[in-house]
Formats: C-alpha cells, sequence, structure tokens
C-alpha cells in the first residue's frame, strides 16, 4: 500500500475532536482540572485573555490534545493525561503540539505531529496528523 503523506516511508495517523464549548465550563473553573487537563505554558496564555476568548482558547486545546491522542492510537489514562500534550503557538500562528514526560513514550514511531483548531458558535474541532516512521 503506498504511503498517504509526503515522502517513500511516511505514514499518516489522523485523529478528530469536536467539542462544545459548554462542556467544558464547569470543569474550568475547577483548579484540580486545570492541572490535569493543561500545562503551566498554556494556564498561562489562556490567563491572559478575556473571559470569552479564554473560554475559546482553552476549549480549542482540550480539543487539540484528544485528537493528538486519538492519533497517537490511545486515550487518556494509564498514565497519560491531557497536560502531557501541550498544544503551543508558533510565531506565525499555527498551532505547534509538543510532547511532556509520558506522551514521548506513545510516540517512538512518530516523525512529526500536525495540528489543525478552528472554533466558532460554540463549538471547537481539532484534526490532529500523527506522521509515522515505518516499523
Amino acid at each position: 500500500m503506498p504511503p498517504t503523506a509526503p515522502g517513500p516511508e511516511l505514514l499518516v495517523r489522523p485523529g478528530v475532536d469536536v467539542l462544545c464549548l459548554g462542556e467544558l465550563d464547569r470543569l474550568t473553573t475547577r483548579p484540580w482540572f486545570l492541572r490535569y487537563a493543561y500545562s503551566d505554558r498554556e494556564l498561562g496564555l489562556a490567563g491572559a485573555l478575556g473571559p470569552a476568548r479564554r473560554r475559546e482558547f482553552l476549549a480549542a486545546r482540550f480539543a487539540a490534545k484528544e485528537a493528538v491522542a486519538k492519533a497517537l492510537g490511545r486515550g487518556f489514562g494509564r498514565g497519560l493525561a491531557p497536560r502531557h500534550i501541550e498544544i503551543d503557538r508558533r510565531d506565525d500562528g499555527r498551532p505547534e503540539v509538543r510532547l511532556i514526560g509520558p506522551a514521548t513514550a506513545h510516540a517512538a514511531r512518530v516523525g512529526a505531529i500536525t495540528v489543525s483548531i478552528s472554533h466558532k458558535n460554540g463549538v471547537a474541532v481539532a484534526v490532529a496528523l500523527a506522521h509515522l516512521r515505518p516499523e
């Protein structure tokens, strides 16, 4: 079967997540959830935003973390928490994935992870692609 991504050896595994912003409203008021779901850097960036933009930021980042976990071929639990997948922002505005601690163990075959995030009308969506090296 031919590769599904550029380059002769690369394969791609997708992950997608859709989240209604209201699903996180109650949880993001609880310190334990914020520590479970977000890195210190993400919380710092969110803290600099106004309430409406902060809500979108946190929901979109959470959807991206879920999409990345799916692209890695697993979900959260068994030592992997959303905070171990950090969604940062490049200078050009594109999101960038950083795997932290336990998440790196699940990315042994991953050459790169790309993610796209969008939100509109109370819904956040994220698509992640794990670009895999062949076994």
